[in-house]
């Protein structure tokens, strides 16, 4: 054989290789063309989302505060120790009946709204308007969990964002398009919702989404968020091939006649999927699904 044919050869051999897994990834994919390219446009949204600002790769810190002073910044000998990028000294966070406030030591450069601090009472995160401070690349706000106030810390050029290569999914399915029909409790029922830290919070559902999924009943206590439903859920899938402590998923609230869309191929990963310094809600034990969604996103590095 002469080398001219087997370079042909070889040639043929490749376009055939690439034919078969163009053929092979088409066929993972099941819906309308319409459909599955909506659910790749909302996954590249969130990912977008993930690396902006305020999205969750960019968390370095997540420090609870003691009642009455914590001094902060760089330096060893502070009660809260930023990363070396901080100046040494930034100033003290005093915590009293529920309360913080930050004084910024002389010469420290801290910034909220562009204007720069000297002395401010923090809103944390469950008020209308969050304080967010600011100083070089780093910003940090205090957040409430049920009475607890810590510090969270970003640094807008940390390095989960710029090495952030996405996230795994499983192939879109429309079967896991599923409509669900909402049913009301005869009163709200308090539902527990545990977090990540260990603590747990009450919240209020008027009732169920029940459907039907691989010939299964299934069910879901979703929490109303604005125009929206919250879905917290666990299924077999978890520990495996998605991450261990369940995902999430948004639905509309449902029509006049009850009926809404539970869609889990835009099922994601909670923000502790990616970072120790998120505090997390897991799912209630009747957001449990006995049998495995393969829609969605997968568990993501070895969180």
């Amino acid at each position: 054989m002469t080398i001219f044919k087997l370079i042909i050869m070889r040639y043929y051999i490749f376009v055939l290789i690439i034919f078969f897994l163009s053929v092979m990834g088409c066929e993972k994919q099941k819906g309308n063309a319409e459909y599955i390219n909506s659910i790749k446009l909302w996954h590249e949204n969130r990912i977008t989302r993930l690396k902006s600002e305020t999205g969750w790769l960019n968390l370095v810190g997540l420090y609870w505060l003691k009642e009455g002073q914590n001094t902060f910044g760089s330096a060893k000998d502070n009660d809260i120790v930023f990363p070396p990028n901080a100046p040494e000294h930034i100033g003290v966070m005093i915590l009293k009946d529920s309360a913080v406030t930050a004084a910024i030591n002389p010469g420290v450069d801290v910034y909220t709204d562009s204007e720069k601090v000297n002395e401010i009472k923090l809103k944390d995160d469950l008020s209308d308007s969050t304080t967010v401070l600011s100083n070089g690349s780093l910003r940090w706000n205090i957040i409430n969990r049920n009475g607890k106030f810590g510090v969270r810390l970003r640094d807008i050029n940390a390095p989960l964002v710029k090495d952030f290569k996405g996230i795994e999914t499983y192939p879109v399915d429309e079967k896991w398009r599923v409509t669900a029909k909402f049913e009301s409790y005869s009163s709200p029922k308090v539902i527990a919702i545990p977090n990540i830290i260990g603590s747990v919070e009450n919240d209020t559902v008027d009732g169920r989404l029940v459907f039907q999924l691989e010939g299964k009943t299934c069910s879901l206590d979703p929490v109303s968020e604005g125009n929206e439903f919250f879905l917290i859920f666990a299924d077999e899938t978890n520990g495996e091939e998605t991450y261990g402590a369940g995902r999430f998923l948004y639905t509309e609230k449902p029509d006049s006649s009850g009926n809404t869309i539970v869609d889990f191929n835009k099922a994601y990963n909670p923000p502790c999927a990616f970072t120790p310094y998120a505090t997390c809600p897991l799912p209630p034990k009747q957001n449990y699904l006995h049998l495995k969604i393969t829609a969605g996103e997968k568990k993501y590095g070895d969180h």
